[in-house]
């Protein structure tokens, strides 16, 4: 697992893939927001890839995020994320 920042605290967790360019994005969004989650690559990690595709429909569809309210978010926009976390907070 690789942490986008670990605090202990995190509101959520991001399962991504190395190769997915949503991710990317979206993390470098996060990022420039100073918004920090953890981050698990389902290629690396197989119970978070049953989880995703236990969230998607039998889809293994990333970036997926599980908030935590146990709500998940595929492929949200930066705009999505940050109303979920003001809900949360």
């Amino acid at each position: 697992m690789s942490e986008m920042t670990s605090t202990g605290t995190e509101r959520f967790t991001m399962y991504t893939t190395p190769w997915c360019g949503y991710c990317k994005r979206l993390k470098s969004q996060l990022s420039r927001e100073g918004i920090t989650g953890r981050e698990v690559n389902i290629e690396e990690h197989p119970e978070a890839a049953e989880l995703v595709s236990k969230v998607n429909g039998g889809n293994q569809t990333v970036p997926t995020l599980v908030f935590s309210d146990d709500s998940a978010m595929t492929n949200p926009s930066l705009a999505q994320v940050k109303k979920k976390l003001a809900e949360l907070a």
